[in-house]
């Protein structure tokens, strides 16, 4: 099966899975004791600085769940936009294991902007109100748009003239990244990221994220990681997780795996742009195509390519590329929509 529903359909990167078999020799101490665990760590500091610190986890809902409880506490809130992950697909996890508020606000695009951060009221030290404590931002977004470094920085600073700590959900922060053609320190630690999660998953890896600590100054590491043993994110035999991202990260590999994702959605687009009853309706910035076409169409077009339906009521379809997609993919799902819309 090929598919455009999700890069989570695709495998593990061959570089990935023999760094993981790699690491299947001899024993190796547990919970993250191990040394290619211990090398994971400098080589996150490599990209992202010399003083930050990591903690590996499962998934992306439990990455941000740990990271945002190392923020915040129960009568607290957190800011982003209404298409945001923790909002809408994760299930309510974030609100039933934080205890915490979710402000959710409207955007066009899955952006957030000082001005929309700015325009949130709240009685600061009233019992009776929840206090704004986090504003989270997704890179890319919800809607495969991205936050340039310039972005990012100025709703930091928005963020931190109110007292707020900036979060960043990374599920796809090699896409944002590659997009940009920029380091991922450029977009995170130097850009005023306080806390964030990191993807692999979607990159290639196999059930690899990491909460990761940028700011030394929140002085939260040790609670961190009791945060993430009570929300069941830490991995006894670790080094598999580690060694997926020390795969990732040498010489580039996630920005070539989320380069050619990203490319492959501008075939995508560029084939299917200009036909008859198709609206792209969201800029292609990363490896996600929005698109709007008649809804007779649809079900017809996931019986060739699996694929998600954003909205049923606007007949918005969702259509993401992975590392492993292929310009034949591409092709032969263009002329299948050029078919359907002739």
């Amino acid at each position: 099966m090929r598919s455009l529903a999700s890069d989570n359909y695709a495998g593990i990167h061959p570089a990935v899975l023999a760094a993981i078999s790699a690491a299947n020799v001899d024993h190796a101490p547990a919970y993250g004791s191990d040394a290619i665990t211990e090398q994971v760590v400098e080589v996150f500091r490599r990209e992202l600085g010399s003083e930050v610190e990591v903690y590996l986890t499962f998934n992306g809902t439990g990455a941000n769940v740990v990271g945002l409880q190392s923020l915040m506490r129960t009568w607290e809130a957190v800011i982003c936009a209404s298409t945001a992950h923790i909002n809408v697909d994760e299930g309510g996890a974030p609100e039933k294991l934080l205890g915490s508020k979710i402000i959710d606000l409207q955007t066009s695009d899955g952006k957030l902007t000082p001005e929309l951060i700015n325009a949130v009221e709240w009685r600061n030290g009233d019992v009776h109100q929840s206090q704004p404590k986090v504003v989270l931002i997704t890179q890319s977004t919800e809607y495969g748009t991205c936050y340039s470094p310039a972005e990012i920085r100025a709703i930091a600073d928005a963020s931190h003239a109110r007292g707020l700590a900036l979060y960043l959900d990374g599920a796809r922060i090699a896409n944002a990244a590659a997009s940009f053609n920029v380091s991922l320190r450029a977009m995170t630690t130097d850009a005023g990221v306080d806390v964030m999660s990191f993807g692999g998953t979607k990159n290639g890896a196999m059930s690899a994220e990491a909460v990761i600590v940028l700011n030394p100054a929140l002085n939260i590491s040790t609670e961190l990681g009791f945060i993430r043993k009570q929300y069941m994110q830490l991995s006894s035999k670790m080094r598999f997780t580690s060694a997926q991202f020390i795969a990732l990260l040498s010489d580039e590999l996630w920005r070539v795996n989320a380069a050619h994702a990203n490319s492959m959605a501008r075939r995508l687009v560029d084939g299917i742009k200009d036909l008859p009853g198709l609206v792209i309706t969201q800029p292609t910035q990363a490896n996600a195509v929005f698109a709007q076409l008649p809804a007779t169409a649809i079900p017809k077009l996931q019986a060739h390519t699996p694929f998600y339906v954003w909205s049923e009521k606007n007949s918005e379809v969702r259509w993401v590329c992975s590392w492993d997609t292929t310009p034949a993919d591409i092709d032969e799902f263009v002329e299948a929509v050029r078919l359907q819309l002739s």
